[in-house]
């Protein structure tokens, strides 16, 4: 099984690998059947076709696992798996209208093309050929020894199917795109002709200096109207936070070093003041019973100790300690208990998994029946070394099975289970073993060993620095009298109260219902609080009182607006979109005083604002005047008359008037055939890049999220 090893050995070739439906509702779909007609298994549709709760699932175990493989967090990720199930519908109905259809035959055509494929060279032979029948023979191998790992190919090969899919349709439309002979020639013409122009600009930034314009949610509004495609919205909320941290005290802190330092030198309570950290005979049991961090019994090198003792650590004699010295939020007491040469060991396995183990899914056999088999192998093995790879075929772990069995070279500071680091540890070279752990049982065959660096085993005494009782009281009553405060009163009180008091405020303008986070929060509350606010009987106004389990902080949250699906609330663009509207209404105002002036020259429009006249070459298709990028001033500038003063032309960063004082043309190297070949070339390039949001733009999408997750809420209630 050589070819699927190659794919599972790399993380990132497994975004499709789907083991298990995470996200299950939290309510019998059954009882859910009873109280709404929608099936609570259908979450939406595309253009009618349907989006089902298992898709959802599937595709949100993806992103997951990616996330955790790339060390980034694993919660709010139910917006992005949305989004790319809607586009996975899209692309599958684009290829079908194509005429294309999805076959056996088709799949294993193209897959050598495949992102997941095609760069990995040990994937083709000498000829260059892709090992289409090994790996076909490989999947049916797997079919018939390991239904965990076949299930796991199932998913892989529909993830698969959508890329080719796509990279299908993106051919077919692509191949499509030309540049007509007339509009290369206009083109080229803009290209080439230009325009000598005087202006005067009058601009934004520095004309609101001196005129201060306030931009009212109707004028926000009146823009949203003018644009209704910019602003298609779906449904969020605007919630202002007040976030509360019980943040240790210096006397938390002063506390906690008192502690650490009595169970370092003084003595603890339960011994009578005779057994201290320095003096313990056991480490282990010491740390065991007085430590917020567990013993570890592993040796390990300097760069995985902390930064205050790892430079001190080689030079140090056993039974020496360290402390107590400050990491981040807690204080440690280290002392070194021993060092040794680690060595490297390379090990092979089978792992013999039984139902309900983290391995074991499709597994039916028991943890008893698992041990025998197990113990039965090893027994083998152990006296017949060379019959270890005839029961490879029922090994739980199929990546190393692909390998022989093989783990390849390991050290003590390999991330694997501690009973397995044990094993290699204290076992020599050709011992074999049978070893349980969290994931079943292993037979383990250790194949060589060799001397490594200087390993160190350190006993940490650890005391976490919290926040005491006093403290997190301090939090909450300053929390519940700000909740107080803000109970019926606006917004603006809402932040005006928060400032004052000199609270931790944030203001998330459109939090979505499934994002799982909160741009300014942070906390396993936010999913919570999302909740909260998405409630249909939530109104504006509402105000709530969360507490963060673990760390006893407090957040008191308003519900600021509520924006359903249609165009956006203009309140929560303003962000966006306010310095645009404020230069329109000022442009407004600069025209109407150019206007009410009636002036006819350059110099007294400079003169009106206290501009400056300048000069200036531009062309169409490339509109920079004076540094910026202004497409409407090149324009006039080709289409008014030579020597007529201009209208006023509201450009991107101020209003300009001209004058041309004449046109030219600069022929540019390059004939029509290579300029049209170059233009079908930026076109096809840039295709892709809107082609996903045009259909998506156009789509019949249903979302039934929000609806469905409400009456499972009321439900509860």
């Amino acid at each position: 099984m050589a070819i699927l090893g190659q794919i599972r050995s790399k993380p990132w070739l497994l975004m499709g690998v789907i083991a298990l439906a995470l996200l299950a509702f939290l309510v019998n779909p059954d009882s859910i059947d009873k109280v709404f007609g929608k099936n609570p298994d259908i979450l939406g549709k595309v253009n009618g076709e349907k989006i089902t709760r298992e898709e959802f699932n599937d595709q949100l175990f993806v992103l997951q696992q990616q996330s955790e493989q790339q060390g980034r967090p694993k919660n709010g990720l139910e917006e992005q798996a949305w989004q790319l199930l809607v586009q996975s519908k899209l692309i599958k109905q684009q290829f079908e209208k194509l005429g294309f259809e999805m076959t056996d035959d088709y799949f294993w055509n193209q897959i050598q093309y495949d992102q997941m494929f095609a760069q990995n060279q040990q994937l083709f032979d000498e000829k260059g050929n892709f090992k289409t029948q090994e790996l076909k023979k490989e999947i049916e191998t797997l079919k018939n020894t390991n239904p965990q790992g076949y299930t796991q190919w199932l998913k892989t090969r529909k993830t698969i199917e959508y890329r080719l899919m796509a990279r299908q349709v993106f051919t077919n439309i692509s191949a499509g795109i030309t540049t007509g002979k007339k509009e290369a020639e206009e083109l080229m013409k803009q290209r080439d002709q230009l325009a000598d122009i005087d202006f005067v600009k009058i601009d934004y930034a520095a004309y609101l200096q001196k005129t201060k314009i306030n931009v009212t949610t109707q004028d926000l509004a009146d823009y949203i109207k003018k644009h209704p495609v910019m602003f298609k919205a779906e449904p969020s909320r605007n919630i202002g936070i007040v976030y509360f941290p019980s943040k240790p005290s210096a006397a938390d802190d002063a506390a906690v070093l008192k502690d650490i330092t009595k169970l370092y030198s003084g003595g603890t309570d339960a011994s009578g003041g005779a057994e201290n950290f320095q003096n313990t005979k056991s480490d282990s049991m010491f740390v065991m019973a007085n430590s917020d961090a567990p013993y570890n019994p592993q040796y390990v090198n300097p760069a995985q100790l902390p930064p205050t003792i790892k430079d001190q650590i080689t030079t140090a004699a056993v039974g020496q300690t360290f402390g107590p010295y400050k990491e981040g939020d807690v204080y440690v007491v280290s002392k070194l208990v021993g060092k040794k040469t680690s060595d490297s060991t390379l090990s092979r396995h089978i792992l013999i998994a039984f139902k309900g183990s983290p391995a074991g899914e499709g597994v039916t056999r028991s943890k008893e029946e698992a041990k025998k088999l197990a113990d039965s192998i090893g027994a083998i093995v152990k006296s017949t070394p060379a019959k270890f790879t005839e029961f490879l075929k029922l090994s739980s772990d199929p990546n190393s099975a692909a390998q022989g069995g093989s783990l390849g070279w390991t050290t003590p500071e390999t991330p694997f289970v501690p009973e397995f680091l044990t094993y290699l540890a204290n076992n020599p070279k050709g011992a074999t073993g049978v070893v349980e752990t969290q994931f079943g049982y292993h037979i383990i065959n250790i194949e060589d060993k060799k001397a490594g660096s200087m390993g160190y085993k350190v006993a940490n005494l650890v005391k976490a620095i919290k926040a005491s009782d006093a403290t997190e009281a301090e939090a909450d009553k300053k929390a519940r009298k700000f909740i107080q405060q803000v109970q019926g009163k606006s917004f603006n009180d809402f932040v005006n109260i928060a400032k004052k008091g000199n609270y931790q405020f944030s203001n998330p303008k459109a939090a979505k219902r499934f994002e799982g986070q909160l741009q300014g929060l942070g906390t396993e509350k936010d999913a919570e609080i999302l909740t909260w606010a998405f409630d249909k009987k939530r109104s504006k106004g509402d105000t709530e009182f969360f507490t963060v389990d673990g760390t006893g902080d407090k957040i008191v949250v308003y519900l600021n607006g509520k924006q359903e699906a249609g165009l956006a609330d203009p309140e929560s663009v303003r962000d966006q979109i306010e310095v645009i509207v404020k230069n329109k209404l000022a442009a407004k105002q600069i025209s109407d005083k150019i206007a009410g002036a009636k002036a006819s020259s350059l110099d007294q429009i400079a003169k009106l604002f206290g501009a400056q006249k300048q000069s200036a070459q531009v062309n169409m298709l490339n509109p920079s005047v004076a540094g910026a990028m202004e497409p409407k001033v090149a324009g006039a500038a080709f289409g008014v008359a030579k020597g007529k003063l201009s209208n006023p032309v509201e450009g991107g960063t101020g209003v300009y008037v001209l004058i041309k004082k004449s046109e030219t043309v600069n022929k540019q190297p390059g004939d029509l055939k290579q300029f049209t070949e170059s233009l079908t070339q930026r076109n096809a390039g840039m295709f892709g890049q809107g082609w996903m949001k045009s259909l998506q733009d156009n789509a019949d999408i249903d979302d039934y999220r929000i609806e469905i997750w409400n009456k499972v809420g009321n439900q509860q209630q």
